[in-house]
């Protein structure tokens, strides 16, 4: 099967027979695993015992073989098996005096390369940008433009020809097209980078959610470490909460009631969250949904919850002045942090409830401030303890059927229990994270037009959350004090994730609104429409042509296809729409 490996152990020993376990080198302090029991030769007919299994090919693993009878370990395995490859472990006796076994592994048929379907993939899509960006540059030829102008729209064409004007210019060509091209250099007053960023964290979210092709890189980490998948959540709360600053700005900036404003926060609040609710308890074909197994949490429920906090934050502690850069600091290098210190204080105190309830709320048959998977790992001495506080908070406020039941612990670790990576105490760093985001805007309204300025900010905050992570984590994947935790949203995952956050949206920034050099195409598009690309490739994951029958379910290619194709799909339509100006918003 896909992402396996068959490995025969051929066993020339005699004796009782030998056992085969193994773990996964992605699996911290994990216990081993039975995985074979090996038969042992048969002396009169010098036929050795053989036992066939299949074997992960995702990460490196640890085999260990063992005397079936307490004869301790006889040999040990590192390697990383490819997959569909053909192998053989052969245990032998080297020598009858001294009875030393050796175990040899001999690869029997070589693996594939899985990869080669990505750099196809890639390969294809640059092509594809390769033709686009030509284009481009033939389009800025005037006799291209206007031959390609009246092969679009002959009539509009002949009828300025023959009207009083006379022949159409390059100007008149290009202003009377009722959606601006992609070449046009017209000024623009939205920040296209914001859409820009917010659009590309979506797609690589379309894009995991559909299977990223079933690489492990596309899925999300099993429980301490970074991958892809990991990445995009985050990015979009940290755009959020930039959006929040621009847009409250610019409300308030027209007139608008902080009473009326404060009204459209909750209902829009409202709205995420009876949307999430719906989206993550599908059941189209199948009847009517219990309540009994109901999951309240979700992506689009915390991006509500987050949204109610730090907009009502930022509507309560907002001042006049301060877009303008009027407002009288001590430190006029710090004029974008300091005169909100009480937002700074309401969020360290979140924190401090954060740290409380993770490392000193008693949890039942788990020691204090446990932060570990459960299942097998810590050799399987808390194996119920998946999660520690935050799955404690979670089963015990909602109920075990009210939260997600296949984590993604649940592979590797062989967890058993319920948990929700969009729980209740992680909701309080998405806020962190949202906040930080919120940071990123007020650096643009403080030092609007002042490019440089921007950009140096945005770069020394993704310093400091780079340095704060190096510590929290002591530059290691599973030795830190508090490690990098998608499932628990630990606070090294925020600083962490929002120093790449700072550091991308730096680049767009520079590229997109300040050179002009990138127009953001194609994740301008599905920035947006966010929502209802979100909500539609939820709702639409199982319908052609997001989905098909396949051929060949156990082939990465197919699936990449799949994937990239259903993607991809969701960048045109949101091109179609942008074209058709129309936008959902909330």
């Amino acid at each position: 099967r896909m992402d396996q490996a068959l490995l025969l152990v051929r066993n020339e020993l005699p004796g009782p027979g030998l056992r085969l376990a193994g773990r996964s080198g992605a699996c911290h302090q994990c216990l081993y695993q039975f995985l074979a029991f090996v038969p042992p030769s048969n002396g009169s007919e010098r036929k050795p015992g053989t036992a066939a299994v299949m074997l992960d090919t995702q990460h490196p693993l640890t085999l260990l073989l063992n005397g079936s009878v307490a004869d301790g370990e006889l040999c040990k395995i590192q390697y990383h098996f490819g997959e569909f490859g053909n192998y053989s472990l052969v245990v032998k006796t080297l020598s009858t005096s001294t009875k030393s076994v050796s175990c040899d592994l001999v690869i029997n048929e070589g693996p594939i390369n899985s990869y080669l379907p990505i750099l196809f993939a890639f390969l294809v899509y640059m092509g594809i940008l390769a033709t686009l960006i030509v284009g481009r540059l033939f389009m800025k030829i005037d006799p291209v433009r206007n031959w390609v102008y009246k092969k679009l729209n002959p009539r509009e064409t002949d009828r300025l020809i023959n009207s009083e004007c006379g022949s159409p210019n390059a100007a008149d060509s290009v202003s009377s097209d009722p959606a601006p091209w992609l070449w046009s250099s017209a000024p623009r007053q939205r920040l296209r980078s914001l859409d820009t960023f917010r659009g590309l964290s979506l797609i690589i979210m379309v894009f995991v959610n559909y299977g990223g092709g079933k690489y492990w890189f596309f899925k999300h980490e099993s429980w301490n470490g970074l991958t892809v998948a990991d990445l995009v959540f985050p990015w979009f709360v940290f755009i959020m909460g930039t959006s929040i600053s621009l847009s409250l700005s610019s409300v308030l900036r027209r007139g608008s009631s902080k009473r009326k404003v404060l009204g459209k926060i909750l209902w829009r609040s409202f709205l995420l969250i009876l949307l999430g609710i719906v989206v993550v308890n599908p059941n189209y074909c199948l009847g009517p949904l219990s309540w009994d197994n109901l999951r309240i949490p979700g992506v689009l429920q915390r991006l509500g919850f987050t949204y109610l906090v730090v907009a009502a934050l930022e509507l309560l502690f907002t001042r006049a002045g301060g877009e303008s850069g009027t407002l009288e600091t001590p430190c006029p290098a710090l004029r974008d942090i300091l005169p909100y210190w009480p937002q700074w204080i309401f969020i360290l105190m979140l924190e401090v409830i954060w740290l409380c309830l993770t490392f000193l709320l008693p949890v039942p048959g788990c020691p204090s401030g446990y932060l570990g998977p459960g299942g097998i790992g810590d050799f399987g001495n808390y194996a119920n303890c998946t999660g520690g506080a935050a799955g404690y908070i979670d089963r015990l406020l909602l109920g075990d059927k009210h939260i997600y039941q296949h984590p993604s612990s649940n592979v590797i670790y062989q967890t058993t229990m319920p948990y929700d990576p969009e729980g209740i105490l992680g909701t309080i760093n998405t806020i962190f994270m949202a906040f930080l985001g919120l940071q990123a805007g007020k650096i643009i309204l403080f030092y609007k037009d002042q490019h440089k300025q921007i950009m140096s900010r945005f770069f020394i905050w993704a310093i400091v959350m780079g340095i704060i992570s190096a510590i929290l984590t002591k530059c290691s994947k599973e030795e830190g004090f508090i490690p990098i935790n998608k499932n628990l949203w630990s606070v090294s995952y925020v600083t962490t994730t929002s120093c790449f956050a700072f550091v991308l949206l730096l680049l767009i920034y520079y590229f997109v609104d300040v050179k002009r050099l990138w127009s953001g195409a194609p994740f301008f598009y599905p920035g947006m429409n966010s929502i209802l690309v979100y909500i539609g490739h939820e709702v639409f994951e199982n319908y052609f042509p997001f989905k098909w029958k396949m051929q060949d379910t156990q082939s990465h290619a197919e699936h990449l296809t799949q994937n990239l194709t259903a993607t991809t799909l969701w960048v045109v339509i949101s091109y179609l729409l942008y074209r058709k100006k129309i936008f959902w918003k909330i």
